[in-house]
């Protein structure tokens, strides 16, 4: 077992509203059971407008904010984040953090295309854009957003957004409301000499980095390369998050675990995963297979993990998660 300290958070499945798998009281009932536990320490929702319809994030975590003390939130990813006016969004983002008194963890995303993304283009062409804007855009939104929240009387003229004299108010409790960035450029096909690009982002503009459906080699290899390029510029980031959005289901009985993380996960994102994918995605199986499998990630520099529970019955993998596994990383 790992000696490394590891902070876990729960992400609630708030799309499983939309597909009927679980209700708005049961995901605010386990975000309660999961903070008063004392296992998590974060509580994470996904985003998204249309192409895979759910609970609008912003408002499921300030109502998760309201019912809760300790834990920090976020969204898992904000996969809509350049999709969103930067000025609108800076504004509901510090009011947020102020109703819930400076817990929040803003997770900039660039969006994606592909099986995983659901209907993304029909969603971008919708909001009149074009996702070959998204990176740009992201970048862009994070910049207005970090002025906007520092800054009065903000004059901006950039690619897409242009105003003057503009001023936000509240501000966000907390001096400095943290903005990660979640990315896989593995997962989405980006071409090599893109990575360190990518990498640069993470290392010069994020205060945390989050990503998913990865094996632990590399996890390890994508962090490292973030490492290099925050070394060009002279940047330490050795207590920067490094958070894995990773799934989990505690079952004796592997194959039944894996068939119904399967169903899961299939319905949720409107694909087809290959067993390849859900051993890669999910830890399953017995509470020592799926601490095993949690402490790889360890290993490989990650000192956050985010659990979805892969299962039709939540509230059970919570507690058995709770009782059978947290304690190995106590």
């Amino acid at each position: 077992m790992s000696n490394k300290k590891i902070s876990f958070g729960l992400t609630l499945s708030n799309r499983g509203v939309v597909l009927g798998s679980t209700t708005v009281k049961e995901i605010l009932n386990l975000s309660v059971e999961a903070e008063q536990s004392g296992a998590f320490d974060s509580i994470w929702v996904g985003d998204s407008i249309a192409a895979k319809p759910r609970l609008e994030a912003v408002t499921l975590l300030s109502a998760v904010a309201a019912l809760t003390e300790r834990v920090k939130l976020g969204p898992a990813c904000f996969a809509s984040f350049p999709l969103r006016h930067p000025v609108l969004l800076a504004y509901q983002w510090a009011s947020f953090d102020n109703v819930c008194e400076g817990r929040s963890i803003m997770v900039a995303c660039q969006g994606a295309k592909g099986p995983v993304a659901g209907e993304s283009e029909i969603e971008w062409a919708a909001m009149d854009m074009h996702l070959s804007e998204r990176a740009v855009r992201m970048e862009e939104g994070i910049e207005i957003i970090r002025k906007l929240w520092k800054q009065d009387r903000v004059n901006h003229n950039g690619r897409y957004y242009n105003f003057e004299e503009l001023t936000i108010e509240p501000k966000p409790v907390q001096q400095h409301c943290p903005i990660w960035i979640a990315n896989n450029p593995e997962l989405f096909g980006v071409k090599p000499e893109l990575l360190d690009k990518i990498a640069l982002r993470v290392a010069s503009i994020a205060d945390g980095w989050q990503t998913t459906l990865v094996t632990p080699n590399q996890f390890r290899s994508a962090w490292q390369r973030i490492e290099r390029q925050a070394a060009k510029i002279r940047r330490d980031i050795s207590q920067m998050p490094r958070c894995l959005y990773y799934n989990c289901h505690v079952n004796e009985d592997r194959e039944v675990a894996l068939a119904e993380s399967k169903e899961y996960l299939d319905a949720y994102y409107t694909t087809d995963f290959e067993r390849e994918q859900l051993e890669i995605w999910v830890a399953m199986g017995d509470p020592a297979e799926c601490i095993a499998a949690i402490n790889r990630y360890i290993d490989a520099g990650a000192n956050i993990i985010t659990l979805r529970f892969t299962a039709r019955n939540q509230a059970e993998q919570l507690r058995r998660f709770i009782r059978d596994v947290y304690p190995a990383f106590q």
